[in-house]
């Protein structure tokens, strides 16, 4: 069984385009640089972004939902008065 392909993010792709020995290093040899800590840094308020884009789009997307169940409403006041 083979296998399967390790993933590769764009920064990674990023990194290795800028400097492929440092990719190798952290990649294949697993050693981190000495100012790691900036980037753990990053990676956090990164995530931390993610989540709060991720609860925006979920209230849109209840915002959305709550405009067509008004106007179904609406439509269904409109057609009861109609009658």
């Amino acid at each position: 069984m083979s296998r399967p392909l390790p993933l590769i993010n764009a920064s990674e792709v990023g990194s290795f385009a800028y400097c492929p020995r440092a990719w190798w290093l952290r990649r294949v040899e697993g050693l981190e640089p000495a100012d790691s800590e900036p980037l753990r840094q990053g990676q956090t308020l990164h995530r931390r972004h993610l989540r709060g884009v991720q609860r925006l789009r979920l209230w849109q997307g209840l915002a959305y939902l709550l405009w067509i169940l008004a106007g179904l409403a609406g439509l269904a006041l409109l057609l009861l008065w109609m009658l």
